[in-house]
């Protein structure tokens, strides 16, 4: 497991919330004085909510809230559960008449997993919200990262259970956290040992399978249900512009550990977070958060527990 998580930036505090006979939940990013947002949307099957406020020509310059969930576009419906929270909590863009919390959100399909009935609310993203504290560091099957699973292009018998990762990288006072929630449909490698860790699984012949090699076959019937989210928070003091360039930037990360990515099949989005405390060159923090986000991408996989018949790192790789 790679060290630290995106708690270590200073102001951020992350929740969960779970239903494990669902196998789903939503994790929760708060920023309670507020930060820079940016956002970049890469997949082309995204489920999210207030992206465009992170435009540079929109009025509204912070967020208070990052909603990550299951549930498929059903858990876009965590994050009114979350204003509620922030509006009791007096967090919110000041308006003439009430304060309103900026809650962003995006979602992953992980509705093949326990029962596709029950699916991230408001409840549950309240729940999230209230149980949100700055020392957070759960990875694995929690929150949002319940029933995230890859390797899924040949079907449910070829599937690896992953789940939430998170990490971070400090350079003096500057501080950079990532937290994913891994749902993709291609393999997952470990760029600093040389080797995949996770993928499409070959159960009887305990292999991996090349889910490009897989795609030339054209083998594309069972490759709909993915998606990779994730928020990469800083400390530094960011614009919109550079924020959003951040967010862009992070992209770099998923291209490193997964393959394929980012393909039409895939909602993969990445959220930022500047906090507006520390001065900083962009480039520098671009640097630290694709080294994060590449961690919190493997500790996703490695802090994944077994579901059923879904095997996981730590039952093939770990007697």
């Amino acid at each position: 497991m790679y060290q630290g998580y995106i708690t270590d930036v200073p102001g951020i505090e992350v929740g969960h919330a779970q239903n494990y006979e669902a196998m789903t939940g939503c994790s929760v990013i708060l920023t309670k004085k507020g930060a820079v947002g940016g956002v970049d949307v890469r997949g082309s099957a995204p489920g999210t909510r207030e992206t465009d406020l992170f435009g540079q020509k929109k009025t509204v310059n912070q967020v208070h809230a990052i909603v990550l969930a299951g549930g498929s576009a059903f858990g876009l419906d965590a994050a009114g559960g979350v204003m509620k929270y922030l509006e009791e909590e007096g967090v919110g863009y000041q308006t003439p008449v009430i304060k309103v919390p900026i809650v962003s959100s995006a979602v992953i399909f992980d509705l093949g997993l326990g029962s596709s009935r029950i699916r991230p609310d408001y409840h549950m993203g309240y729940l999230a919200a209230k149980n949100a504290k700055v020392n957070e560091s759960l990875q694995g099957n929690i929150g949002a990262g319940t029933g995230a699973s890859v390797g899924k292009i040949l079907g449910p018998n070829y599937i690896m259970k992953t789940g939430l990762g998170s990490a971070s990288v400090k350079l003096g006072s500057l501080v950079v956290g990532a937290l994913v929630v891994l749902n993709a449909m291609g393999d997952v490698f470990d760029r600093n040992q040389g080797e995949q860790i996770a993928g499409v699984y070959d159960r009887q012949k305990k292999h991996f399978l090349k889910t490009s090699d897989l795609l030339r076959q054209f083998h594309m019937e069972n490759a709909i249900t993915n998606t990779t989210i994730a928020c990469i928070a800083t400390n530094a003091r960011f614009d919109k512009e550079q924020t959003n360039k951040l967010a862009e930037m992070t992209h770099n990360a998923f291209a490193r550990t997964i393959a394929p990515v980012h393909t039409s099949s895939d909602g993969d989005t990445i959220f930022a977070l500047a906090t507006q405390e520390v001065m900083a060159d962009l480039n520098l923090v671009g640097v630290m958060a694709i080294e994060a986000m590449e961690k919190a991408i493997m500790n996703a996989v490695y802090a994944a527990d077994a579901y059923q018949n879904f095997p996981a790192y730590q039952n093939i790789f770990k007697p």
